[in-house]
């Protein structure tokens, strides 16, 4: 059985949106990033990072939702797991890309903008990360000026890592970027995609 540790309402937002893409029955341990039951020796033993999400599949372990997500659907030969090699090069690509040039960034500035209590809310941080966020959310409306999706014809794991990390994006004005818009309303239109949102929004 497939248990998957971590909220909703955190990274793991993706790896829940996965399991609803591939029909698999899990098993969810609820826990918020930081909360005490991230902090327990026996998550500890699964994660020493602490963090979310961690999947348990019969009995391999693995953390990190991208990982995770190229895993499970690898695992269960899905169609969202490309199988030309070009393609599956640009599936590492954009999520390996995504984690270091948008993930860090679009949470900091939003935890600086809108998620925060106003009196935390630092305007130099969110500045700083915006000046990061413009220009990664130029190239990828570019890319998806050129291809309506990131690595080969159909939706893949690729969208799916990069449009779940980009959930907050949802909320923002992207009019400058109307292909990245686009593509990434078209992501979130998905029926799992809506599954997953409704259990971080509900």
């Amino acid at each position: 059985m497939l248990r998957i540790h971590g909220s909703a309402r955190s990274r793991t937002v993706r790896t829940l949106w996965m399991v609803g893409e591939l029909g698999l029955s899990y098993d969810h341990n609820d826990i918020l990033p930081r909360s005490e039951g991230t902090r327990t020796p026996e998550y500890r033993a699964l994660n020493p990072n602490g963090r979310v999400p961690t999947i348990e599949d019969d009995g391999f372990v693995l953390s990190e939702s991208m990982a995770i997500n190229m895993y499970l659907a690898k695992k269960h030969n899905s169609p969202l797991y490309p199988s030309d090699p070009r393609n599956e090069a640009l599936m590492w690509q954009w999520s390996l890309w995504e984690t270091d040039r948008l993930d860090r960034q679009i949470t900091t500035y939003a935890n600086h903008t809108t998620a925060l209590p106003e009196a935390q809310r630092d305007k130099a941080i969110a500045d700083a990360m915006w000046a990061e966020i413009e220009p990664a959310f130029a190239i990828l409306d570019a890319a998806l000026t050129r291809s309506p999706w990131l690595a080969g014809p159909d939706f893949s794991v690729a969208d799916l890592n990069v449009a779940g990390a980009l959930i907050r994006g949802l909320a923002m004005d992207l009019s400058r970027w109307p292909a990245l818009a686009g593509w990434l309303a078209r992501c979130w239109e998905r029926p799992a995609a809506k599954a997953a949102r409704k259990m971080r929004e509900g």
